[in-house]
């Protein structure tokens, strides 16, 4: 008789209704909002607060250099020492002096530009102060060489290279970020679900062994299909947490924002510098080619690609944690079998960053994108660069047999380790398990 819906049922009931997964489903998303609104307020305030800035320009070369800004305002001192300087910054509770020494070399202009403050000054505002003067020793060094500095700037010319392939697709450079953002946020997803919801199957197979529950009931049940139930079971329960958080949370954020008034996604300190960017050209044009670049993403593919290899991979992972489970009697026991897992997780990310994105139809990204223990990454991070139908399909045939054969594997482990107690196995062990 199949007995797997009423497993899967009893593993899904009893996750739901544990009062640890309860709380832990209330608070997660209550503890990240609360997080993120410190944060956002903080950064607001930070944000809020003008820096007064003194600056001794003994050089004469500065004259409207520095304008004041929503964040920053500027007093140019004249006719003035330093020490009276550095007394009036204080005296006026400023942010900091910014003093540029007379100097006969333009050349060795950095050699004479200190920045005094009473604790470290913002590594934005100083960043900005630097741009700010580099560009007006240039402009003035071309200036003294008889060169016309708006000639320059209205010669300047911008040259973006088109993409498009041999079938009339169009691309970009920013379609590379976002197809590497895509792939990038699959593999974390894909990572932190297996390492979370793993490490519950896991848990869950050591607490009924060690309550000797396991030997009542394996005596109705194939070792099979009650591991197959926990796995399932346990997802299901898993995809409702997580589907309670996304809406829980949003709920927290929209009320949040309008009770309190917070600005749940208030930018950072350096809030004037991607001002500065935003207003630049190139930054306008880029924010153009990154819409563009979202419309040229396949998205039904995507979305049900990722749906399959996603599935895939955890059932596959799951199946090896579950096995890991049956063979230790506690989490201590669980270390020395977690690298084999984890590595291969890992290493199917680095490949996704650091090959696919280069190189998304090479050798690397092709043969790691079949390898079942990598390929849920990889192949997602692959597809957006365009990825043949076959392959995909072959992919995740791999995939699902391998996830197969795993599961026949990992229960002939189960069915031998679930009765094995106060013995710490070991690899040689588990491969005569296997062999039974």
């Amino acid at each position: 008789m199949n007995h797997l819906p009423l497993i899967i049922k009893r593993e899904y009931l009893t996750k739901v209704k544990n009062k640890a997964f309860i709380v832990m489903t209330i608070l997660s998303p209550i503890i990240m909002i609360v997080l993120i609104s410190v944060v956002a307020y903080l950064a607001q305030l930070n944000n809020d607060k003008v820096r007064t800035i003194m600056v001794l320009d003994q050089s004469g070369y500065l004259n409207n250099t520095f304008k004041n800004t929503d964040n920053t305002t500027y007093n140019v001192l004249t006719n003035m020492e330093l020490s009276d300087a550095k007394t009036l910054t204080q005296e006026a509770s400023a942010y900091g002096l910014l003093h540029v020494e007379k100097f006969n070399d333009i050349n060795n202009v950095s050699q004479h530009v200190k920045f005094y403050s009473d604790e470290s000054p913002s590594l934005s505002l100083i960043s900005g102060i630097e741009s700010k003067l580099e560009k007006h020793f240039t402009n003035q060094v071309l200036q003294d060489k008889g060169v016309n500095v708006a000639l320059i700037n209205e010669s300047k010319i911008q040259v973006d290279v088109a993409q498009e392939s041999f079938q009339g697709e169009k691309t970009s450079k920013v379609d590379s970020v976002i197809k590497l953002i895509f792939g990038g946020a699959s593999g974390y997803l894909l990572f932190m679900f297996i390492i979370i919801y793993g490490n519950m199957i896991m848990r869950s197979v050591i607490e009924e062994k060690t309550s000797r529950i396991i030997e009542v009931i394996i005596s109705s049940v194939k070792p099979v299909q009650l591991m197959l139930g926990k796995i399932i079971g346990t997802s299901l329960a898993g995809i409702t947490q997580f589907v309670i958080w996304l809406v829980f949370g949003g709920l927290l954020m929209t009320v949040v924002s309008l009770v309190l008034g917070i600005d749940l996604m208030q930018s950072t300190p350096q809030q004037e510098l991607v001002e500065m960017a935003a207003q630049n050209n190139d930054a306008q044009n880029y924010f153009i080619a990154l819409k563009e670049g979202l419309s040229h993403m396949p998205l039904i593919n995507l979305i049900i690609a990722f749906v399959f290899f996603f599935i895939g991979g955890y059932l596959l992972y799951s199946s090896l944690y579950a096995a890991i489970g049956a063979a230790v009697d506690n989490e201590t026991d669980t270390q020395q079998f977690m690298m084999p897992i984890i590595m291969p997780l890992i290493l199917a990310v680095y490949i996704g960053i650091f090959t696919v994105i280069e190189d998304p139809h090479g050798t690397i990204s092709t043969v790691f994108s079949y390898i079942p223990l990598t390929s849920p990454v990889v192949m997602l991070m692959r597809i957006p660069f365009g990825v043949p139908i076959w392959q995909q399909v072959l992919s995740l045939f791999i995939l699902i047999a391998t996830f197969m054969l795993t599961v026949w594997f990992a229960a002939k482990i189960y069915r031998v380790g679930i009765l094995m107690y106060g013995k710490k196995p070991s690899y040689k062990e588990l491969l005569k398990w296997i062999k039974y």
